[in-house]
Formats: structure tokens, C-alpha cells, sequence
């Protein structure tokens, strides 16, 4: 048990894994800021750990998505992290930690970056708070690419 939290306690786990124990539990402890779109902390208990490759805005036959538009690059990224995960047992909920790399970010961003977020829980089905570290870049590794969404998942 961790000390010191406050109620932004969220545990999480994947639909058909209600019976065994929770592989990431998430929380914002006192003595932090607690956002709104991240959690701080991420303690993980499971016996698996995944670690995905940068997910991009592109469909399973390579297509880009989202010509220009960031909320939507954000949501198939998103949406590629959970077909990941699901390829090997996880889910979208198993996610401990992600990374998101954005090309030429400004403040100005964040509500795309928010909406893509939003749209891609939605059709999740999940919660999509999770510890975050957003890193500012010139450019990723196509030239249309507005995001690159990297994650660590958890799992029993």
C-alpha cells in the first residue's frame, strides 16, 4: 500500500481479469499537483511487462490517418496502443506509463491533443489517465507524423 495518497486513487484492469490482482494501480499522491489529464504515479504488480514500439497514426495496411490533424493522429495512435496490447493479452487498461513525442508543440495544442485522447477512450471503452511525460520534437520519422505515442503496459 502506498502512503500519502489522496482520493485520486484509480485501479485498473483489463474486463476478464476482475477475479486475479490488479497489475497497475494509478494515483496522484499529496505533495503533488494533481492534473486533470495524467496520473503521477503508476505501481505496478503484475508479472509481465510490455514495451511497445512508437505507435503512429497509421492503419494496419500502413495508410497514414489524419493528414494534418492532430486530435485525430492522437486517436489512432491511441487506438494502435490498444491493438498492441491486445495481440498479447492486455488492454488499453494494462498501460503504466506512456510517452507521447509531438512535433512542434505549443499550449495551443492541447485541446487537439485532449480531444484525440477523449475520442480514442471512447471507443475504448476506458479510462485514459494515465502517468504521461509529453516531449517536444522537431520532427518524427515520416514527414506527415504529428505524434508518436510510446507505451509500458503490465500484465498479469
Amino acid at each position: 500500500m502506498v502512503s500519502g495518497v489522496n482520493d485520486q486513487r484509480v485501479v485498473v484492469a483489463a474486463p476478464e481479469a476482475e477475479e486475479m490482482a490488479v497489475p497497475v494501480e494509478l494515483l496522484n499522491p499529496n505533495g503533488l499537483p494533481k492534473p486533470d489529464m495524467y496520473r503521477q504515479v503508476a505501481v505496478a504488480s503484475g508479472s509481465r511487462t510490455v514495451f511497445l514500439a512508437g505507435q503512429v497514426a497509421r492503419t494496419e495496411a500502413g495508410k497514414p490517418v489524419g493528414a494534418g490533424d492532430l486530435a485525430a493522429q492522437v486517436e489512432q495512435a491511441y487506438l494502435n496502443v490498444a491493438t498492441a496490447l491486445a495481440a498479447v493479452g492486455g488492454s488499453f487498461d494494462d498501460v503504466a506509463k506512456l510517452t507521447l513525442y509531438v512535433v512542434d508543440w505549443s499550449n495551443e495544442k492541447m485541446a487537439a491533443l485532449g480531444a484525440g485522447v477523449q475520442r480514442a477512450a471512447a471507443r475504448l471503452g476506458v479510462d485514459p489517465i494515465k502517468p504521461v511525460t509529453l516531449i517536444p520534437v522537431a520532427a518524427l520519422g515520416e514527414p506527415d507524423l504529428l505524434i508518436e505515442v510510446d507505451a509500458v503496459a503490465v500484465l498479469q
